[in-house]
């Protein structure tokens, strides 16, 4: 792979990484309430899941048994179906798997904003809409925050990206609060060249002892060794090559006024705490009159069982 290359391929690997959004695979799934069925849907809250990097719509079955509604935005190519392929099962053909087209290729920032606003018009019809970004899911929030801010009652980012001073995910990881990110654990795991793909491709099904000792200390280093594999096999190989480095600074006048809080993750390696500090105190100096509500979960950037039980928790406190 030549250097360009490889650096493009770094960046998004620091910026994203093993499927870590705002929710936790191993404690969630897709599901909606039957609220609506009940005549009781106007009253009840919704929250919309944006998960980063390398996730699957998902939802929250602990606020669903609380009686909230919730549902996980299907980002444009992270469809399973579209991704898991017989190359990538064992015993894996890593040679056919490199060169198989990837339904990420071209794929932007954009595209998942888009995604993200369609289900925010739907759900903001039946009641109140918290809008919840975890790690890359955070540049997605804010964008969709742009589009539609009277529809979101409440932004959350959970462990994630909010870009106010620096344009993107990738310009935040070059400071010196991202320096001792270790979101780069996932490099060995590239399978094909990303300049021909279009997109990153990672095999997270390899049974490499290197690659998972440093891809658990990065992403979930608390959690147990089967929490760990649950989430890596969870995740899907491919990711946009764009997401990371594209704009991803919200408008004061329309981002800029939704009520917003940050999960801050104080063990969180890929997105060290200094980092997430640093842009939590920059959006509060680009809108003084709003600034972030901060809770701090002691969870890494994959939340383990444990630490999603606190986020869940935040989560509920936060319905109207």
């Amino acid at each position: 792979m030549n250097e360009p290359t490889r650096r493009a391929a770094l960046r998004l690997a620091a910026a994203t990484g093993a499927g870590a959004g705002a929710t936790a695979s191993a404690t969630m799934s897709v599901l909606s309430s039957s609220a609506s069925a009940q005549g009781k849907s106007r009253e009840v809250t919704t929250y919309v899941f944006v998960t980063g990097s390398n996730g699957m719509a998902s939802g929250d079955a602990e606020l669903v048994l609380r009686g909230h509604r919730t549902v996980g935005v299907s980002l444009p190519g992270h469809g399973p179906e579209e991704q898991f392929h017989a190359a990538y099962q064992a015993p894996q053909d890593l040679k056919a798997l490199a060169a198989l087209p990837s339904p990420m290729a071209g794929v932007t920032l954009d595209d998942y904003v888009e995604a993200t606003v369609n289900v925010v018009r739907r759900a903001a019809r039946y009641g109140p809409v918290i809008l919840v970004g975890g790690s890359l899911g955070g540049s997605t929030i804010t964008k969709a925050a742009d589009e539609v801010p009277g529809l979101i009652d409440r932004l959350v980012y959970v462990g994630a990206y909010c870009c106010t001073k620096l344009r993107s995910p990738a310009e935040y990881l070059e400071t010196p609060e991202g320096s001792t990110s270790l979101g780069a654990a996932i490099l060995p795991a590239v399978v094909g060249d990303p300049a021909v793909l279009k997109a990153i491709r990672l095999n997270w099904r390899t049974n490499d002892a290197k690659f998972l000792a440093a891809a658990k200390a990065a992403f979930m280093a608390e959690g147990t060794d089967g929490e760990f594999l649950a989430m890596l096999n969870s995740s899907l190989p491919d990711e946009s090559l764009q997401v990371s480095s594209a704009d991803a600074r919200g408008r004061k006048d329309a981002w800029g006024r939704v009520p917003r809080v940050y999960v801050r993750q104080t063990l969180d390696r890929v997105i060290p705490p200094a980092l997430q500090d640093r842009m939590i105190r920059e959006a509060d100096e680009a809108t003084p009159g709003n600034r972030f509500e901060v809770f701090s979960v002691k969870g890494p950037h994959a939340p383990t069982r444990k630490s999603y039980r606190r986020i869940t928790e935040i989560l509920a406190g936060l319905a109207r």
